[in-house]
């Protein structure tokens, strides 16, 4: 028998049988040194096998748990075949009527995998037992693009009832919003389930507001996995779409980071007294707000930022050469966006058994 034979399939009988002797019985025919070294390396193999059994009963489980929580590109190929030209269709449909819906879904998005994870939380209205995130500051009157997810929602319910989360739908149209007005395309992991609550206090805490510095900025994306390169690309999603002026009052009339013509153009549209045209909106991207490409980092470059947030970008700080080098090279954007919008998308998903599947986006079944 040689030495290590008992570990090899942790067989905890091996030390009798592999020496031809069964230790219990018979150690009277050994001598008396060596039957109690054999004893106690039979006992303390016992041991050995009952503590690796339960580890590999350790690992297993946790294989299993985390197995749940996968996210895939092609979780719905059978239980829903049609279910992305069915979302594209709808967010094209919505973006030709109105071109600044693309951003609207994007946005969504990004709120709603801020705060508690990408669980559809943000499309839910509030009741009786949660006050919701529809009316959170960062949401309040800006939100929007409800009725298109609900369009959405109904386009698949005919096509497969009971099978696409509200969550994963908008993981969807965020991408096609981003397609349909230029930018890259990506495979969208699915899997989500919704969640069955939502809270108005944690969308307040955990969405950065436009008034954030960069180490707020920073801070916040770290806290969520994500990285300053990710931070960067993220914004560059304000490439398209607009801003409320009391977003950006306070930038234009007060800061000296900006260019000179930019804050006139911008002022013409945003009264300096509060209460005068808050409402008024501004492109997030003067030259091609409805178009997905890389002019928001050149305006960045150029001080041209309509957001303070925007602005702390490229500020002097840590994230300048990122910004230089999606102002310079497109591509680069782009991919980086994709990951970024990728690893985004994975924050604390509802799988497995956790959450539901909506039958209508705004309640809980």
């Amino acid at each position: 028998m040689t030495k290590f034979s008992v570990f090899r399939g942790c067989d905890c009988h091996a030390c009798s049988r592999n020496s031809g002797f069964n230790p219990y019985n018979h150690f009277m025919e050994f001598n008396d040194d060596l039957c109690p070294n054999i004893m106690l390396m039979c006992i303390k193999t016992q041991i050995f096998c009952k503590t690796f059994n339960i580890i590999c009963l350790a690992i297993l489980i946790f294989l299993v748990g985390n197995s749940s929580a996968q996210l895939s590109t092609n979780f719905y190929s059978n239980s829903c075949p049609k279910l992305f030209s069915t979302v594209e269709c709808a967010v094209k449909s919505a973006i030709s009527k109105e071109a600044r819906m693309g951003a609207s879904l994007l946005r969504l998005f990004f709120h709603d995998c801020f705060v508690n994870g990408c669980d559809g939380s943000v499309l839910l209205d509030d009741t009786s037992s949660f006050t919701g995130e529809k009316n959170a500051i960062p949401n309040r009157n800006s939100a929007r693009g409800f009725d298109v997810v609900d369009n959405i929602k109904s386009a698949v319910e005919n096509t497969c009832p009971g099978v696409v989360s509200c969550a994963d739908i908008l993981a969807i149209a965020a991408r096609d919003s981003v397609v349909t007005l230029g930018g890259p395309n990506w495979n969208v992991k699915l899997g989500r389930k919704d969640a069955k609550t939502a809270s108005r206090a944690a969308a307040n805490n955990g969405i950065p507001p436009p008034t954030s510095n960069l180490n707020a900025l920073i801070s916040r994306f770290s806290a969520l996995g994500l990285s300053n390169k990710d931070l960067v690309a993220l914004s560059g999603s304000h490439t398209i779409g607009q801003a409320r002026c009391t977003s950006f009052r306070a930038r234009i009339y007060n800061e000296s980071n900006l260019d000179a013509s930019f804050a006139r153009t911008r002022q013409g549209n945003c009264p300096r007294a509060n209460g005068s045209g808050d409402n008024n909106l501004a492109p997030l991207d003067l030259q091609t707000p409805t178009n997905f490409e890389n002019n928001y980092f050149k305006n960045l470059v150029n001080q041209r930022g309509l957001l303070h947030s925007d602005q702390q970008l490229y500020n002097g700080g840590s994230t300048n050469s990122i910004v230089s080098s999606y102002a310079n090279n497109p591509n680069t954007f782009y991919s980086d966006f994709v990951s970024a919008m990728i690893k985004m998308g994975d924050i604390r998903p509802l799988t497995g058994s956790n959450g539901e599947i909506r039958k209508n986006c705004r309640r809980t079944n």
